[in-house]
């Protein structure tokens, strides 16, 4: 037991020296996991303490604005999860080749990249806030409360995308315990910030931005800095000269992380849509719903990681089998961690929804929601780890078309179906994304058993 307690203490302080491709598999998983689980379990917080106290100070349509605006967000955290995966594709590539100095190059080159297409976005997002909100089905209600919420939020896509990227890239050097770190200090600033905005303050949805945005600013000031005086990358300025080889190679890998995760994205924006039809509890029910299960499946991500590092580096250091056993062993253990989840939120699911929001409605909803996708955790479980495998390895075209087929094909579709034409309303929406999701996963696992990710140069 003393044995283990200090291989947990070893992976939250972390070692710059470490290398994760001689070491015991199990040993490595645990070094690297730990410190991306807790990271994913932060990056968490982000969105359940602003749900949590817009429910509680502000009420059910300060938390439907939320939702509305999260949904759309996503196209954000699209860019920003495409791109920190080519960020761990190619800096634990290089890693594994013993290339320090052509991480260095690759991260400044993704740096550059990040901040180009965050300005983009925020520039067009905040003009069109309360546009994106009427589009969305807002009421003139709702939009009037959370237009500040929209405008401060998509003017923080720089600093959304940074945090995503420089994570990426410390967790595919090795240095994930540094990326935990940067989202704790974030984290602990957003939520003090939250209580001083939201209640004391009493600058409702407005604050609660305004806290998200500040925390992260300094989390990724905090990133730079490791990465500049600690990181064996040694990040440094002539580094940021442009690149076209490394750009181009980074824009076709990220292009494919950031297609997945945006069709993901455009799926719930599709059934946030369809929701709406139901009323502003309905909506808010679903928010709350999901704000727990992000809780859940970021820190599973966490994992899926792991197994994204491990892979790279492997395959950087020659070692593909390694690279393998590595997949399949953290695939079991996110199952498990799953597992237990999903019979928490079916014992506990009605307490969970209530904590945020009483109203029946919005409880009724939110429990339907937790409980039905609960049943898919499992399966899951699988399917992030081995997709996270196959793009780590830089092959991201096969987990793209896997997602158009699940996602546009299969669930919008099948959503539309359920909960309109049969009547079933939001059963049907949450039934539709646990069958996508099962397909997906299986469509991965029969992929990744044909070896082909393993011939991709990155």
């Amino acid at each position: 037991m003393s044995r283990f307690f200090q291989l947990i203490k070893d992976a939250l302080k972390g070692d710059e020296n470490t290398d994760f491709t001689t070491l015991s598999i199990n040993r490595a998983i645990v070094l690297l996991s730990v410190p991306m689980v807790i990271e994913m379990f932060f990056e968490a917080l982000f969105a359940l303490a602003d749900a949590f106290f817009v429910a509680r100070y502000v009420g059910t349509l300060g938390v439907a604005a939320v939702g509305l605006t999260e949904s759309v967000l996503t196209l954000i955290y699209s860019v920003a999860w495409g791109l920190s995966g080519a960020a761990t594709a190619i800096v634990a590539r290089r890693i594994g080749e013993k290339d320090n100095r052509g991480g260095g190059v690759a991260l400044a080159q993704v740096i550059l990249i990040s901040l180009l297409l965050g300005a983009v976005i925020a520039f067009f997002g905040t003009f069109y806030a309360e546009k994106v909100l009427e589009l969305m089905g807002g009421s003139p209600e709702l939009i009037a409360q959370g237009k500040w919420y929209t405008k401060i939020q998509f003017l923080s896509s720089p600093v959304i995308i940074l945090i995503f990227t420089l994570s990426g890239a410390l967790r595919g050097s090795g240095s994930a315990s540094l990326a935990m770190k940067s989202v704790i200090i974030a984290n602990i600033l957003n939520i003090g910030l939250d209580f001083l905005f939201v209640p004391i303050m009493g600058m409702g949805i407005k604050g609660a931005a305004l806290a998200t945005l500040i925390g992260r600013s300094v989390g990724v000031i905090y990133q730079l800095w490791m990465l500049i005086k600690y990181s064996k990358l040694q990040l440094r300025w002539p580094d940021f000269t442009p690149v076209k080889k490394i750009i181009v190679n980074i824009i076709k890998i990220g292009s494919g992380g950031a297609g997945q995760f945006l069709i993901q994205s455009a799926s719930w924006v599709f059934l946030v849509r369809i929701l709406s039809e139901y009323g502003s509890e309905v909506i808010a029910g679903y928010t709350v719903a999901l704000r727990i299960i992000v809780f859940t499946i970021l820190p599973s991500w966490g994992l899926a990681n792991s197994a994204a590092t491990l892979v790279g580096q492997n395959l950087g250091a020659g070692k593909p089998e390694r690279a393998i056993k590595s997949a399949w062993t953290v695939s079991f253990f996110n199952m498990v961690f799953l597992a237990i989840i999903a019979v928490v939120f079916f014992l506990f699911a009605e307490d969970f929804i209530s904590w945020f929001d009483p109203t029946p409605q919005v409880v009724a909803t939110g429990v339907l929601c937790l409980k039905i996708l609960a049943a898919g955790y499992v399966v899951f479980g699988i399917g992030m780890v081995i997709t996270q495998a196959i793009n780590g390895a830089g092959d991201t075209l096969p987990p793209t078309l896997f997602n158009i087929i699940c996602f546009w094909i299969i669930e919008i579709p099948l959503a539309y179906y359920l909960a309109v034409m049969i009547d079933w309303k939001e059963t049907g929406v949450f039934l539709s994304i646990i069958i996508a999701e099962t397909i997906l996963a299986i469509m991965a696992v029969v992929y990744f058993r044909t070896n082909r990710w393993q011939r991709k140069q990155v």
